[in-house]
């Protein structure tokens, strides 16, 4: 959780009225990009300088989210921090009691290259009481290995379902075709999970109400 996202965001995932798949942090993500690895010489793209794509680190609490062909409503995020590293989990309500968490982070490129956008859709994993282990574990089949584990920071806004601070703490695992794994816990709860699926910064968008 020192290396997030492809804020992306997870490295998540959800925490509300009962789920809590939660706020994802990840070192492990470093190795899933959101854009390209630039070309030598170039820049990476920078949402925030494309007119034709939306940047995700504008979202606020109250908008419309689409992600892809979906539509959710960001009912509330989390602000946090770990070892001077900043970055927002946002809360996305699909309806019917259906959450996801949408993880926006600008992160260091490798080896000290320019920064870059990170962007990750997390979708909870049923565990079944299962807790993170410092050994390889294996969900649905597959093998995942330990990333990094360690303890942020957060203060949340609007509706999470969680307290107005706390601490979280993360465990984070990769399998070997690059899935991301993250186990979560707030302030010593029960530790829940999630999967990370990246997204391209074109991928989302905003309706926001006046």
């Amino acid at each position: 959780m020192t290396t997030a996202i492809v804020i992306v965001l997870s490295l998540a995932t959800v925490v509300v009225l009962g789920v809590f798949a939660a706020a994802r942090r990840t070192r492990a993500r470093r190795p899933v990009r959101t854009p390209p690895a630039p070309v030598e010489g170039s820049s990476p793209p920078d949402p925030a300088a494309d007119p034709d794509f939306f940047d995700p680190r504008t979202i606020r609490v109250g908008d419309i989210v689409y992600v892809d062909a979906a539509r959710y409503r960001a009912t509330g995020a989390l602000h946090c921090t770990m070892q001077g590293e900043k970055w927002t989990e946002y809360l996305l309500d699909e309806g019917a009691r259906r959450y996801n968490w949408l993880s926006v982070e600008e992160r260091p490129g490798e080896e000290g290259g320019p920064l870059h956008l990170e962007v990750l859709l997390w979708t909870d994993v049923p565990t079944q009481g299962m807790v993170p282990a410092k050994h390889m574990l294996i969900v649905d089949g597959v093998e995942f290995s330990p990333i990094e584990r360690g303890t942020a920071a957060f203060r949340s806004e609007g509706t999470t379902g969680l307290p107005e601070r706390g601490l979280l703490d993360f465990a984070d695992y990769r399998a070997g075709d690059g899935r991301l794994l993250s186990f979560q816990r707030v302030q010593g709860g029960q530790w829940e999970a999630s999967y990370a699926r990246p997204l391209t910064p074109g991928s989302v968008r905003v309706d926001r109400l006046p």
